[in-house]
């Protein structure tokens, strides 16, 4: 028989025990935290996931947080966070997997680590960590497209990726048009049109449909545009110089006539040069700005560097 005297001590050291273990994961986590605005020198400086799991003392969500203030401490330093990709990337790996249902950290990865391909690569399986635990959220989905478009040049695989955004909720209107660019920048425009054509049958009203044929007379315009650029590289094949206009084609024996302009307003040669329709004015395909340039040649220098 236990007397109440021993069930109160029994409790009372229990409690201590408690005590004394958030005391030490506190320790432990705190140990780890760097001061305000001190620098990462490498990945290497980051505990595993593996290793800071089991000395957490089931602690896990108060060490997560503890590193996801390390990660912003980084963005956030005057240094800035350039060249700290693989750094951010560990410690991002160790936030979700101490705590995986976060949400913010895995968006935080598609916007910040990106220094070179292998961060980017580091990112997208944050980025897939992060659809696993919340397959609901399309921005998930949309950030892990554009790393592969746009840092890692596979058009195709950003619109695979994409493909299961454009059934859930709350996604924005853009989404589906996008998604049908990516594959016809891959090439396909095959399957861009396919695609086009079921969501131009189960459009909900007029407008809609409307905006997805027209999407359709894109991509017809894009096939064209195709077609005249085979003829453009024949023409410089035959007659040693490039086209001055459209028009030379003809002109110069590569066709009988030009293929009539889906928009009815006919072909010219665009501020690129590229063979365009004189209504779209550009070709078929998701498009960078100036800027977006810059910072993609500056994403290849580094990662030739690397």
């Amino acid at each position: 028989m236990i007397s109440s005297g021993t069930r109160q001590t029994s409790r009372w050291l229990l409690r201590i025990s408690v005590a004394v273990g958030v005391v030490a994961g506190i320790h432990f986590a705190e140990k780890r935290l760097p001061a305000t605005n001190a620098r990462i020198e490498s990945e290497a400086f980051v505990p595993s996931p593996q290793t800071a799991k089991l000395l957490s003392f089931g602690f896990d969500a108060v060490l997560s947080d503890l590193n996801w203030m390390r990660a912003i401490q980084i963005v956030g330093d005057e240094a800035g966070p350039a060249g700290q990709s693989h750094v951010l990337a560990a410690l991002i790996d160790l936030v979700t997997t101490l705590d995986p249902w976060v949400g913010h950290p895995y968006r935080f990865a598609a916007v910040w680590i990106n220094d070179d391909e292998g961060a980017v690569r580091k990112a997208n399986v944050l980025i897939r960590r992060g659809i696993e635990h919340h397959p609901d959220d399309w921005r998930g989905y949309f950030y892990l497209a554009f790393n592969h478009f746009f840092y890692l040049n596979e058009q195709a695989e950003a619109a695979r990726v994409l493909e299961p955004a454009l059934a859930l909720e709350g996604r924005p209107a853009y989404l589906t048009r996008l998604h049908a660019r990516l594959y016809a920048q891959s090439g396909g425009l095959d399957a861009a049109a396919a695609f086009l054509s079921e969501m131009a049958q189960q459009a909900s009203d007029d407008a809609e449909r409307e905006k997805f044929s027209e999407a359709l007379l894109e991509v017809e315009t894009e096939r064209r545009a195709r077609f005249l650029d085979e003829a453009r590289a024949e023409y410089v094949r035959r007659h040693q110089r490039d086209i001055t206009a459209v028009e030379d084609l003809v002109s110069g024996g590569v066709l009988r006539a030009l293929p009539p302009d889906p928009f009815g307003e006919g072909w010219q040669l665009g501020e690129t040069a590229q063979i365009v329709s004189k209504h779209v004015r550009y070709r078929y395909g998701v498009k960078l700005d100036a800027g977006s340039r810059m910072i993609l040649e500056r994403f290849r220098e580094r990662s030739r560097q690397n």
